[in-house]
């Protein structure tokens, strides 16, 4: 629309006279204008074990492409968690842990297949001694427990079934740490609507809520988690994803004072900790000899790929940990993945991130 103004025909914008300009939110990619320090992390400052990764099953890139990657950021050992059981535990074994000694090592897996099966108590410890003789190094829960497993009515498994007991107790006397999660982000149990702060996320993958049918909420997850730390108190649980709470860190921090079996790593959450720097900072001195390094990095990206194992992945994390930069992407795909954020570095002192990086895990592993 033009006006007229002193005999000068102006052009008024839309918006200048009050009228909407539709944008679809997709499209919506505002570049932001702040100048502040960008640092660009190369290499970790101390070798790095990633304790959370996901190297078998699907098109898995082959070890001596992950090697590149890994040399180049400084990335020590990678822990495969879901290295399944059986055969297909041995192939990954062989594959990446005996053809690489020191760069990789292997978790096993539960068979939930089999839950519902007769005597699936002894057959599950069974299978957990056997994982340990060919080599494997603890045992992977994924949200399958409490979330998807069913029973043979239907309804679905509790983490604290007891028929799970015998299984937490051989880990515990076979020395394997079990990396759990069972749980998701808080805003996966809300309805997805314009009050969700991952509307986009879940709008693009509904699959992935839990709200409503017949899905216990967060707390009832986190509450049957703590039931089984507290029976098994000889066991050592590491919660992934920190602690399955990372929107909530004194949550977290309870859980840490009550259990002292109990260690959080950082994968696919920095997200998270990124937008809340101080708490974090503070999170950090306090459970330095507690926190792992992970990323849940993905070799060929799946649905995920904020998740997708590479350079760009790793320097991420490194610039949130070690330097005070401000206001940066958190994860390499374009954002928002998860959320429409951005996140701030928390600088951590070296001793920190020596502790972060690797020597919790050398001494949770009992590595060399």
């Amino acid at each position: 629309m033009n006006r007229r103004l002193f005999g000068i025909t102006i052009a008024t914008s839309a918006a200048a006279l009050g009228q909407k300009k539709p944008l679809d939110l997709t499209e919506f990619a505002p570049e932001s204008r702040l100048s502040v320090a960008q640092t660009n992390i190369e290499r970790a400052r101390f070798p790095v074990i990633d304790f959370h990764s996901h190297l078998s099953g699907g098109k898995a890139s082959p070890p001596v492409d992950l090697l590149k990657v890994m040399d180049r950021r400084n990335i020590r050992t990678l822990v495969n968690l879901t290295g399944g059981y059986g055969p297909k535990l041995r192939e990954a074994i062989a594959k990446f842990d005996k053809a690489h000694p020191g760069r990789f090592i292997t978790f096993t897996e539960p068979a939930w297949m089999r839950v519902n099966e007769a005597g699936y108590e002894a057959k599950q410890v069974e299978l957990i001694q056997q994982a340990k003789n060919d080599g494997a190094r603890g045992l992977k829960i994924l949200k399958t427990l409490g979330l998807y497993a069913r029973d043979s009515q239907g309804k679905l498994i509790k983490i604290d079934d007891p028929r799970f007991d015998p299984m937490w107790v051989a880990c515990g006397n076979l020395g394997l740490p079990v990396a759990i999660h069972v749980s998701d982000p808080v805003a996966f149990f809300a309805p997805i609507n314009r009050l969700n702060e991952r509307f986009e996320e879940l709008n693009n993958h509904p699959d992935w809520s839990f709200h409503g049918k017949d899905f216990p909420s967060n707390e009832e997850l986190l509450s049957a988690r703590d039931r089984v730390f507290a029976k098994h108190p000889k066991t050592t649980f590491v919660v992934l994803h920190v602690g399955n709470f990372a929107e909530n860190l004194a949550h977290v921090s309870r859980m840490l004072d009550r259990f002292p079996n109990t260690l959080v790593e950082l994968g696919a959450r920095i997200g998270e900790l990124g937008r809340q720097p101080r708490t974090s900072r503070k999170f950090f001195e306090k459970y330095e000899d507690r926190i792992l390094f992970g990323t849940d990095a993905t070799p060929n990206g799946f649905e995920f790929p904020q998740q997708l194992f590479g350079d760009e992945l790793y320097k991420i994390y490194y610039r949130f940990l070690e330097t005070e930069d401000e206001y940066f992407d958190y994860a390499p795909a374009p954002v928002p993945p998860q959320g429409r954020w951005r996140i701030y570095g928390i600088g951590l002192p070296e001793a920190i991130l020596d502790k972060v990086y690797r020597k919790n895990a050398i001494r949770l592993l009992g590595l060399v």
